[in-house]
């Protein structure tokens, strides 16, 4: 079977349901030996999942909860999976290594989170003037992403699958306003990925600081501006108390993919039922995730703009040009240094190139027509 196929297969048994459910009945054959009898009881396999998010945080904490709770309802509870946020078994940005080293079995973060061990690694996460939520998603499902994904991470033993998208981000928070691009010079932000060497270029001094600990060094001086996602997740960590001018648009992450890592050890010990019950669930939690923000985010801007007296900006015409040429130069020079980036990018490229045609010609045109 072509794994098209086979993911295909498993999200239809999401969308009905009852053919996910009627999975649950076969025999787990990693835990016993395979046997004739129905009556014999099933065993129950139990995995943990480590995310780089706090627990129960809005949206990303929840998406991860969401995940365990489907594979757990899915399977008739012979695959339960325990979520752990971070801090609580391992450091946030140390969950890739947890699950290639099996302390845990999944994770759930962003491969942005990953590119000092492979380079290429942000492209299936966001890339700066990159691809919309819905444009990632076709090029990782139907443009031969997910295989080039699941390649680079096949050395470390760790299977990864889309987990998640939270939609255009924000281009974050700053305690001073920006007005020109000499006003990136001497700033300390927090921004991973491609993004934040994209600043580093234009003369800010980057940390990667992770989310549980962004607003006490915001509101501490520690550093002078922060990213996180968009208004849904920003509200929660109250950053509104910490800086009033909040920018867009989210040039950096224009569809932000987030990943389920699952170790591939564990996966493979899995009867097929099962791994076809994962595969499912993950991809209905990255739909469900970009509903979920997409229905969120419009309230809790108002929120703070209406209630919290946040300044609410966007970026000149000027620095979305300094932004852009800087990007087209950093993501160049990693495409040169890394073979396996040289190879996604042209894949990347080449899918941006086809869509954003049809993107421009049927979503722009209409929204346009609408009035945006």
């Amino acid at each position: 079977m072509q794994r098209r196929d086979f993911l295909t297969r498993a999200g239809i048994g999401v969308l009905t349901g009852a053919g996910a459910l009627a999975l649950a009945g076969c025999s787990d054959k990693s835990e016993q030996p395979a046997v004739s009898s129905s009556s014999t009881p099933k065993q129950r396999i139990r995995w943990r999942m480590v995310t780089t998010w706090p627990k129960n945080f809005p949206g990303l904490g929840t998406g991860a909860e969401n995940l365990a709770k489907w594979i757990n309802a899915m399977s008739g509870g012979r695959l339960t999976v325990e979520v752990y946020g971070a801090g609580e078994i391992v450091p946030a940005l140390e969950v890739f290594d947890a699950v290639q080293a099996g302390t845990a079995q999944m994770g759930h973060g962003g491969a942005y989170y990953w590119q000092g061990k492979m380079p290429a690694a942000p492209f299936f996460s966001a890339v700066p003037f990159g691809f919309t939520a819905q444009e990632q998603n076709s090029w990782l499902f139907y443009g031969g992403g997910l295989e080039l994904w699941q390649e680079l991470y096949a050395p470390f033993g760790v299977l990864p699958m889309p987990g998640g998208n939270t939609g255009t981000q924000m281009a974050g928070w700053f305690r001073k306003p920006i007005q020109s691009i000499e006003d990136f010079r001497g700033l300390k932000i927090r921004l991973p990925g491609i993004a934040g060497e994209v600043l580093r270029r234009l003369g800010a001094t980057v940390v990667n600081i992770p989310g549980g600990e962004l607003f006490q060094a915001l509101s501490d001086g520690t550093i002078d501006a922060a990213e996180w996602v968009g208004p849904y997740n920003d509200l929660a960590f109250g950053f509104h108390r910490a800086a009033k001018y909040y920018y867009g648009p989210g040039w950096h992450e224009p569809g932000t993919t987030l990943e389920v890592i699952i170790n591939k050890q564990a996966f493979d010990a899995l009867p097929e039922d099962l791994q076809q019950i994962v595969l499912a669930a993950c991809k209905l939690v990255n739909a469900d995730m970009l509903a979920e923000y997409t229905a969120r985010n419009n309230s809790a801007l108002k929120q703070l703009v209406e209630q919290h007296g946040v300044q609410l900006a966007q970026f000149s015409p000027e620095i979305i040009e300094a932004l852009r040429e800087s990007s087209e130069a950093v993501i160049q020079e990693l495409v040169e240094s890394d073979p396996f980036a040289r190879r996604t990018y042209e894949s990347f490229n080449t899918f941006l190139t086809q869509v954003r045609s049809w993107t421009n010609f049927s979503e722009l045109n209409y929204l346009q027509a609408r009035g945006a």
